[in-house]
């Protein structure tokens, strides 16, 4: 096993936290990229996973790989804000100086440095919050999933910032602020906090101070860069993948709450294809060694399989001819939103 542990040399602690439901074909793929960027923490918090994806995680959890949370969230209450919660709370969370926030289809992208997590602080200079602005990844002509790997099969990107593609997640100083959303910190403990993008530029905090629901900086465009680091947004990934968060349930918790048409809003928002885009990459021989590693274990093999297996049934169960085109979007009810 690849021993990714922070060096001497790293000079910043950091926990990462995501939240997973059903995202059990992509465990492995996203816990042995992040393993490599010298994070001290990962922790995956999960609640109401029928794939699989918990008990794989409580394997990993096992082995020492990550640690994992179950949770239970209230009803109608967002999982990432009950997982903020809860980690703000944390042990292993209150032993680093920063946190970030993302989700299993986010990957974090560094080109300073060594690629690490340190990196992109010591980059961006003085701070308490950087803003990672998404780079959002198109599904690259590929339709339907049975397995293989993110990183390698979706390739082309946006490219550059696009207004109607606009959205961050945040690398902050917890004990800063009182609580935070799944995007950002909210609640200042005091009036002296410096928020930066990646590039370094110090940019308004009103954002952090009012509107607890609110998710987006409210920041000039030119302010909206993907200089040194960004987060890679995987969000539709193939047409099935993309239609089963329809059965998967939304942000809420809401098991079956339809939000994700083929050819609507969202789906043409976040299928960018403008650029050939691989320097993520860079990092994939590492990857891939440390994929190896975490299957070397007979039974983190097994129920990895075991996820994907039941994906693909549950998927061909709900997808059917019918129900794919009740999740279809009518010439009229799509919308060019094409920057």
């Amino acid at each position: 096993m690849m021993d990714t542990r922070p060096t001497r040399e790293a000079s910043h602690s950091v926990a990462l936290v995501a939240c997973m439901r059903n995202e059990g074909p992509f465990v492995v793929e996203w816990l042995a990229y992040h393993r490599g960027l010298g994070f001290q923490e990962i922790l995956v918090f999960t609640n109401s996973c029928t794939d699989g994806s918990d008990l794989l995680l409580d394997r990993l959890n096992q082995r020492g790989l990550v640690t994992h949370i179950r949770q239970v969230p209230p009803l109608g209450k967002s999982p990432q804000i009950t997982a903020m919660e809860i980690a703000f709370q944390h042990p292993k969370v209150q032993g680093c100086e920063w946190l970030m926030h993302i989700d299993a289809d986010e990957f974090i992208y560094i080109e300073v440095g060594k690629g690490q997590i340190s990196d992109i602080i010591d980059a961006v200079g003085p701070a308490d919050v950087i803003a990672f602005a998404w780079k959002i990844f198109g599904k690259n002509g590929h339709g339907w999933w049975d397995g293989g790997n993110v990183l390698t099969t979706f390739t082309r990107s946006q490219g550059q910032p696009m207004r109607r593609c606009v959205d961050h997640k945040s690398l902050f100083k917890h004990g800063k602020f009182l609580f935070a959303t799944d995007h950002m910190p909210k609640g200042p403990k005091d009036r002296n906090i410096v928020a930066r993008n990646t590039a370094g530029d110090e940019h308004q905090t009103r954002s952090l101070e009012r509107n607890n629901t609110r998710s987006r900086y409210k920041i000039p465009f030119r302010q909206v860069v993907f200089t040194n680091a960004c987060l890679n947004h995987y969000a539709l990934k193939t047409d099935d993948i993309f239609l089963m968060k329809n059965d998967r349930g939304d942000r809420k918790g809401h098991v079956g709450h339809t939000r994700y048409f083929h050819e609507g809003q969202f789906h043409r928002r976040f299928d960018r294809n403008e650029h050939a885009d691989r320097a993520i990459l860079a990092r994939w021989p590492e990857v891939e060694t440390e994929i190896a590693a975490l299957l070397a274990d007979d039974e983190t093999r097994r129920l990895n399989d075991a996820c994907l297996a039941a994906y693909i049934e549950r998927r061909d169960k709900v997808l059917t001819p019918e129900q794919i085109a009740a999740w279809t979007a009518s010439p009229d009810e799509s919308e060019d939103t094409t920057p």
